[in-house]
């Protein structure tokens, strides 16, 4: 049996996770987090932001060269477009949950925000929320909304394979029994508290994480080679990520629900619908029209070259300025030092009276 120990904390209860099936048993503990100054810190926050970041240097990676956007503005966007996008998978996740009969308590607007170290947010609400804030944000910093799309998707893909991963550290987000001979079939901690006697689930946080990998492979791969339009890699990140996350929501055991209904189910039904369907439909309008990707467009290469030349300006006035005030500097210490010497000499008498001496006996 392989037995795997991660980073510990006494302040936090040790947990298991165990593959019975997979290279002859493997056993994993772990401590949820660590305390920083008495503050208790999750593994799950850490692998997010862990996820965020990377999905960053990317997208700064190849903003400018396969996109035509500025990377200053991709900044701001993608700035506002995090906070936005958190608001709304919190939001999302406490409306639905509130719809729930059998949820007790209710989320309010207070709890809604006040309550998040409880956990609860929803991964389709941070995606809506991040298009819907990006969409407001690129039409202040005049950053093409369909281009950014199609950079901000393949960061999404990059952040959720990683992301899926807290959901394993909390062990939550798996899936119902499954058969107890599956290669994948796991128990844990958790776990055995929520399902029957000595059955195995579905560990949906590998599977989704494994389908959002495969999903930016793919489209890492067309977006350097087949993308004719810009907003064409969003909508098959849409597509992509619907058609898996339509059957993998199907497993879970822990859905929002309206009514009988799993939303994020009937959502990536929807999505996928209806991103293979627009997908399809620019693709044919493109090649009737011929229009070029912004990247190779005037608009960009003019707003790309104006933010040069303005960052240019700015260093050499920045670079001005600071000559100036070294020159300044300089030139009040070589006042002050004159004026040490004008003084030194006037305060010394023997200095007159020698000169005065010598002045004598050349005359």
């Amino acid at each position: 049996m392989t037995n795997l120990v991660l980073a510990s904390q006494e302040a936090f209860t040790k947990m298991t996770v165990e593959f019975p099936n997979l290279f002859g048993g493997t056993q994993i503990e772990y401590y949820r987090g660590f305390n920083v100054f008495g503050v208790p810190i999750y593994w799950y926050g850490i692998i997010i932001a862990v996820g965020v970041v990377l999905a960053y240097f990317y997208a700064m990676h190849r903003a400018t060269k396969d996109f035509g956007l500025v990377k200053d503005r991709v900044f701001d966007v993608v700035f506002v477009c995090l906070i936005g996008g958190f608001l709304f998978a919190r939001i999302y996740y406490c409306v639905f949950r509130n719809f729930e009969p059998d949820f007790f308590p209710k989320y309010n607007f207070i709890t809604i925000f006040t309550g998040i170290r409880d956990g609860g947010i929803a991964i389709y609400g941070g995606i809506i929320g991040a298009f819907i804030v990006g969409l407001v944000m690129c039409r202040l910093r005049k950053v093409n909304f369909f281009a950014m799309a199609d950079l901000a998707s393949l960061g999404f893909l990059i952040g959720q394979t990683l992301g899926r991963w807290g959901n394993f550290v909390n062990q939550e987000a798996y899936g119902a029994v499954c058969d107890p001979n599956w290669i994948f079939g796991m128990t844990g901690t958790t776990i055995v508290q929520e399902t029957p006697l000595n059955s195995l689930v579905h560990p949906c946080f590998l599977y989704e994480s494994v389908w959002c990998l495969l999903g930016f492979i793919f489209l890492h791969i067309y977006s350097k080679k087949l993308r004719s339009y810009d907003g064409e890699i969003a909508l098959l990140y849409i597509t992509w990520y619907g058609f898996g996350r339509m059957f993998i929501e199907g497993l879970r055991t822990d859905s929002l629900y309206a009514g009988s209904i799993k939303i994020s189910q009937l959502v990536a039904f929807i999505s996928f619908i209806a991103g293979l369907g627009l997908f399809i439909t620019f693709k044919i309008l493109t090649k009737r029209s011929g229009k070029p990707l912004y990247v190779n467009s005037a608009n960009s290469a003019e707003l790309i070259e104006s933010d040069r030349i303005a960052e240019e300006s700015k260093k050499a006035k920045k670079a001005k300025k600071s000559s100036d005030e070294t020159a300044l500097v300089t030139e009040t210490s070589e006042v002050h030092e004159d004026s040490e010497d004008i003084d030194g000499d006037s305060e010394n008498p023997e200095n007159t009276e020698n000169s005065d001496n010598e002045t004598e006996e050349q005359q």
